[in-house]
């Protein structure tokens, strides 16, 4: 059973739905620690003062913010827990919106939100059924570890899920990022969409979607326990080619695909490049004495 991370209410309107949140995900990554080599000894960050220069223990440590060198202004865990906040205490719903219309990249962890006894579970249900039926999500704000946030509700199943939202500020504009400017034909957009119908599928299960670098992990920590000095041999990844003709790299990717899942590679079954019928030439008119005065183009 998942650990309780909060303790509060969505707030929808005037409706109140008391409940707790935990985490939606789990991590199954091999987790390493550090040694000293020379005996294996571990090494632990241990906390000092650097007034005193001793260590001390969690009981003495407390948060602070840096006013200046000299002056720190102590925050208590209670001044956290009380800060003047309807969000403190709440996640406040405030407002629907289509999912399309939130950025994937605002989107950050995502946690389940229980219901917190009998009385909870009818405004649960309605807020639940409520979602599903409008298709969309709602957009909330909650206060948690010193820090308000923006929050996306939805659906999963029968349960509620809270995602942790972004603020618009914190993403970072990746105009600097892009590319300089190129030309793409119709001709290797219809070979990248063949390629991206080849390789489409409608779950994301299968052997394609596991963790292949914790199962190499754990093969060669087993292999180490048994004192086997010869470790799992690792494949050579393919070093990436420079792309020169695109249109080759995609039809010979179409043709990777295909084989991959069985399938028929044939080369004449890419996509022809939607060619533009020519206007027809309308017959030339003969030549008045007087020419239409040009209109001036519109800035």
């Amino acid at each position: 059973m998942p650990r309780t991370i909060w303790s509060g209410a969505i707030s929808f309107g005037l409706v109140t739905v008391p409940c707790h949140v935990q985490s939606a995900t789990e991590t199954h990554s091999i987790q390493f620690h550090q040694y000293h080599l020379e005996d294996m000894g571990r090494i632990r960050t241990r906390k000092v003062c650097e007034i005193e220069d001793r260590e001390v223990a969690n009981a003495e440590i407390g948060k602070g913010y840096e006013l200046t060198k000299t002056q720190v202004i102590p925050i208590s865990d209670d001044e956290l827990s009380n800060l003047p906040l309807p969000t403190a205490k709440a996640i406040e719903i405030e407002a629907f919106v289509p999912l399309e219309s939130v950025d994937p990249i605002r989107i950050a962890e995502g946690y389940y939100l229980a219901p917190d006894g009998q009385v909870a579970a009818k405004p649960y249900k309605l807020l639940r059924q409520a979602l599903e039926r409008s298709s969309k999500v709602a957009v909330a704000k909650y206060a948690w570890s010193g820090r308000e946030r923006l929050g996306l509700l939805r659906v999963r199943g029968d349960a509620i899920v809270l995602h942790a939202m972004r603020w618009p500020d914190e993403i970072r504009d990746p105009a600097e990022l892009l590319p300089p400017p190129a030309e793409v034909s119709e001709e290797e957009i219809d070979g990248a969409l063949a390629l991206m119908e080849t390789m489409s599928r409608d779950d994301l299960e299968g052997e394609d979607f596991r963790d292949t670098y914790t199962e190499a992990m754990a093969k060669i920590i087993e292999a180490k326990r048994d004192g086997d000095t010869a470790l799992p041999e690792v494949p050579e990844p393919e070093q990436p080619a420079q792309v020169l003709d695109l249109m080759a790299a995609l039809t010979e990717s179409v043709q990777k695909a295909k084989a991959s899942r069985g399938e028929d590679a044939n080369v004449d079954e890419m996509p022809k490049a939607r060619k533009k019928t020519p206007a027809r030439k309308q017959p030339a008119k003969k030549a008045t004495a007087k020419k239409a005065a040009r209109r001036p183009r519109s800035a």
